[in-house]
Protein backbone atom coordinates (compact mmCIF):
# COMPACT_ATOMS: atom_id res chain seq x y z
CA UNK A 1 0.00 0.00 0.00
CA UNK A 2 1.69 3.35 -0.68
CA UNK A 3 1.77 6.37 1.49
CA UNK A 4 -1.33 7.94 -0.02
CA UNK A 5 -3.61 5.11 0.63
CA UNK A 6 -2.26 5.37 4.55
CA UNK A 7 -3.66 9.10 4.19
CA UNK A 8 -6.96 8.50 2.99
CA UNK A 9 -7.50 5.84 5.17
CA UNK A 10 -6.83 8.14 7.78
CA UNK A 11 -8.87 10.88 7.00
CA UNK A 12 -11.55 8.26 6.21
CA UNK A 13 -11.52 6.84 9.54
CA UNK A 14 -11.46 10.76 11.31
CA UNK A 15 -14.22 11.57 9.09
CA UNK A 16 -16.77 8.40 9.97
CA UNK A 17 -15.48 8.82 13.60
CA UNK A 18 -16.53 12.46 13.96
CA UNK A 19 -20.35 11.68 11.76
CA UNK A 20 -20.79 8.86 14.19
CA UNK A 21 -20.21 11.16 17.26
CA UNK A 22 -21.77 13.91 16.59
CA UNK A 23 -24.88 11.37 15.16
CA UNK A 24 -24.81 9.70 18.89
CA UNK A 25 -24.97 13.67 20.17
CA UNK A 26 -27.79 14.43 18.15
CA UNK A 27 -29.92 11.60 19.30
CA UNK A 28 -29.07 12.07 22.75
CA UNK A 29 -29.81 16.25 22.31
CA UNK A 30 -33.24 14.93 21.05
CA UNK A 31 -34.13 12.56 23.85
CA UNK A 32 -34.08 10.02 21.12
CA UNK A 33 -31.62 8.04 22.90
CA UNK A 34 -30.03 8.54 26.54
CA UNK A 35 -27.32 8.66 27.85
CA UNK A 36 -26.67 5.42 29.04
CA UNK A 37 -28.08 3.78 25.59
CA UNK A 38 -25.45 5.86 23.73
CA UNK A 39 -22.41 4.56 26.26
CA UNK A 40 -23.70 1.25 25.18
CA UNK A 41 -23.33 1.95 21.72
CA UNK A 42 -20.13 2.74 21.87
CA UNK A 43 -19.36 -0.40 24.53
CA UNK A 44 -20.67 -2.82 22.05
CA UNK A 45 -18.65 -1.08 18.94
CA UNK A 46 -15.79 -1.78 21.49
CA UNK A 47 -16.39 -5.24 22.10
CA UNK A 48 -16.95 -5.97 18.82
CA UNK A 49 -13.45 -4.74 17.36
CA UNK A 50 -12.17 -6.40 20.78
CA UNK A 51 -13.13 -9.72 20.34
CA UNK A 52 -11.96 -9.94 17.05
CA UNK A 53 -9.97 -13.69 16.37
CA UNK A 54 -7.09 -14.01 17.74
CA UNK A 55 -3.98 -14.64 15.01
CA UNK A 56 -6.18 -12.19 13.22
CA UNK A 57 -4.33 -10.41 10.19
CA UNK A 58 -5.42 -7.07 11.92
CA UNK A 59 -5.64 -8.16 15.00
CA UNK A 60 -3.54 -5.20 16.50
CA UNK A 61 -5.65 -2.24 14.26
CA UNK A 62 -9.11 -3.48 15.83
CA UNK A 63 -7.45 -3.55 19.38
CA UNK A 64 -6.79 0.01 18.69
CA UNK A 65 -9.80 0.77 17.51
CA UNK A 66 -11.49 -0.49 20.69
CA UNK A 67 -8.65 1.36 22.73
CA UNK A 68 -9.41 4.53 20.98
CA UNK A 69 -13.67 3.92 21.75
CA UNK A 70 -12.47 3.02 25.33
CA UNK A 71 -10.86 6.29 25.39
CA UNK A 72 -14.16 8.39 24.28
CA UNK A 73 -16.69 6.26 26.65
CA UNK A 74 -14.12 7.65 29.25
CA UNK A 75 -14.92 11.01 28.21
CA UNK A 76 -11.02 11.40 26.94
CA UNK A 77 -11.33 12.26 23.30
CA UNK A 78 -14.99 13.39 22.87
CA UNK A 79 -16.84 16.40 22.98
CA UNK A 80 -19.38 15.06 25.33
CA UNK A 81 -19.02 12.54 27.96
CA UNK A 82 -21.82 9.78 27.84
Amino acid sequence: MNHSDDGDKTTAGTAALSICESLLIALNDLKIIDDREARGVLIDAADAHRNVVPGSPHAGEHRAVAELIDRIVDGKNSVRKF
